[in-house]
């Protein structure tokens, strides 16, 4: 019998009660979301984010030679959904409490799912 290691694990997690500004800047976004792959031990490829206007939410992705990490905010809501999938040896964990640490969020919810 061939045993497989699980070839990644996939956080989402729910974020509520953050900060307004913070889910309406793209810009510090994808910087923290870049900073919070490169702690993990990723590689970035790329990242795209858009701002849907005043007073709006992003939302935005950095890919990843190890898969990805996206956000979708709703500002109005203090919410954020994250999504971080990773394989290989990085840490998704680490990259979560990157984001943590810059959003402050009041509470999470936060699933993890063994892929592959």
């Amino acid at each position: 019998m061939i045993v497989h290691a699980t070839p990644g694990r996939h956080l989402l997690a729910d974020l509520r009660g953050i900060a307004a500004p913070l889910l309406m800047d793209a810009e510090a976004l994808q910087d923290a979301l870049i900073q919070a792959a490169r702690q993990a031990g990723a590689h970035v490829l790329g990242a795209h984010f858009h701002h849907f206007g005043e007073q709006a939410g992003v939302t935005g992705v950095v890919m990843l030679s190890e898969s990805h990490i996206s956000i979708h905010t709703w500002p109005e809501h203090g919410f954020a959904a994250l999504d971080v999938f990773m394989c290989g040896h990085a840490q998704p964990e680490l990259a979560l409490q990157h984001i943590r640490d810059v959003l402050r969020p009041g509470s999470e919810h936060v699933t993890c799912v063994e892929r592959g």
